[in-house]
């Protein structure tokens, strides 16, 4: 894979991951993709994925830049569920949990980079 394609490619899975993640939690009846797991779980499972496509599509930001647009993003995403028309439920247990799910990821991912930038180095 070329140099601008290997960029470019994490960015694109991002933007793409965190307009889903929008629109799914804009819908008023959204599909069921995940069977049975509960709504908190959903959330932490989402923004685990958001946070390792940010780190992957952003290495060098600095990691608080991403967890706080994360978190933003969380909380923008629970102020769009108070909209009455929606039928959506508003909870700021979800935007715990998903800026939990962010710290967390973002903690191990960027442990383990100079894990990986020392075994490229060798």
């Amino acid at each position: 894979m070329s140099g601008p394609v290997r960029t470019r490619l994490p960015t694109a899975a991002f933007w793409l991951a965190a307009t889903f993640a929008l629109v799914m939690a804009s819908l008023p009846h959204p599909p069921r993709l995940t069977g049975d797991l509960s709504d908190k779980v959903q959330h932490i499972l989402a923004f685990a994925v958001l946070a390792l496509l940010a780190a992957l599509a952003y290495p060098r930001a600095p990691k608080w830049l991403l967890a706080a647009g994360l978190s933003l993003f969380g909380a923008a995403i629970e102020a769009v569920q108070a909209i009455p028309a929606l039928h959506r439920d508003s909870d700021w247990l979800d935007w715990l949990a998903d800026t939990a799910a962010v710290l967390a990821v973002l903690a191990l991912v960027f442990a383990v980079r100079p894990l990986f930038a020392r075994a490229k180095a060798a």
